[in-house]
């Protein structure tokens, strides 16, 4: 097939890696405007529109497709089929509409589980025991088409959404490649969404990194992960921000105050919550990279009775 691949971040560069493995033609690559990154601000081109250029892809980024000709570009590129996996742009009907086969998505979630911008992040704040990749037919709303194949993997209680994501991103790319031999009949049997079973999965906001000691330590560790490595979890300690990269909840019970610290070794930072006890194991204060404890104490005494937030 003449495939169009329109996606961004490294998420969507695995998927078109994968594909071009395969006698699929890629004839246009839709990816975001380069965008300022790094501490210079410099425009830099996204992991999708960098794989591209290396294989001599034709690269397409335009700000929306409000514009007739930005439809018609896409139009005279004659795709059978437009694979779209975490592009970062709503596509109007017209769009979907343009390719012989339409579009489809790969969405990192077991539809209709989590639909939206953070799937991975909110499955693993839920705690849900499991998640997956979905092949989804696109239609106008916001992750609603009709399932075409589905794929699930366990969530591990230390997963972090790095480790989540890049083994979704290695089952993302396998799932699709077993669709596309089967597409033409897959079609025919597309399963509807239950949107009565549907959760919004909200994009990630710097606010909710903060951490709330009230909360039990089962929930704060799944913060944790969830946050790492963006935006990162934290607290304050000796009036400084105190980033938690990694923890896990222990089952004991205490009798002090929410954020107390209970014990300090080289297994880590015991912490009193609302619920139980949680110990830090990889943290992060400014101006320093993120470390495990053992190696964060010895530069920075902490002492038992000292009080994070």
């Amino acid at each position: 097939m003449r495939i169009i691949f329109a996606g961004t971040p490294e998420f969507s560069a695995e998927t078109l890696k994968a594909l071009l493995t395969t006698e699929h033609e890629i004839c246009a690559v839709y990816t975001q405007p380069d965008r300022p990154s790094g501490r210079g601000r410099k425009l830099t081109a996204s992991p999708v529109k960098q794989l591209a250029l290396e294989h001599s892809i034709p690269v397409e980024q335009p700000p929306n497709f409000k514009e007739q000709d930005s439809k018609q570009i896409l139009a005279d590129y004659q795709a059978d089929l437009m694979i779209v996996v975490a592009y970062g742009l709503l596509l109007p009907q017209v769009i979907l509409d343009t390719p012989k086969y339409g579009c489809i998505n790969i969405h990192a979630s077991l539809l209709p589980r989590w639909r939206g911008a953070a799937p991975i992040q909110r499955a693993i704040l839920a705690g849900d025991a499991e998640t997956g990749i979905c092949i989804m037919q696109m239609e106008a709303g916001l992750d609603t088409g009709p399932v075409l194949s589905r794929s699930s993997c366990p969530i591990h209680n230390d997963d972090t959404a790095q480790v989540l994501h890049d083994r979704l991103a290695a089952l993302g790319s396998q799932t699709l490649l077993n669709t596309l031999p089967k597409l033409n009949e897959l079609q025919q049997n597309a399963q509807d969404q239950d949107s009565s079973l549907s959760n919004y999965a909200r994009k990630l906001q710097k606010a909710e990194a903060t951490i709330d000691w009230q909360r039990s330590a089962l929930d704060i560790s799944r913060q944790i992960h969830a946050f790492n490595p963006w935006p990162v979890a934290q607290s304050s300690w000796k009036g400084e921000t105190f980033r938690i990269w990694l923890a896990k909840a222990i089952h004991e019970q205490h009798n002090v105050n929410a954020g107390d610290i209970l014990a300090v070794n080289r297994d880590g930072i015991d912490v009193a919550t609302g619920q139980g006890v949680l110990r830090l194991t990889q943290v992060q204060i400014p101006g320093k990279r993120s470390m495990p404890v053992s190696d964060f104490l010895n530069a920075n005494p902490m002492a038992i009775g000292e009080h994070l937030g």
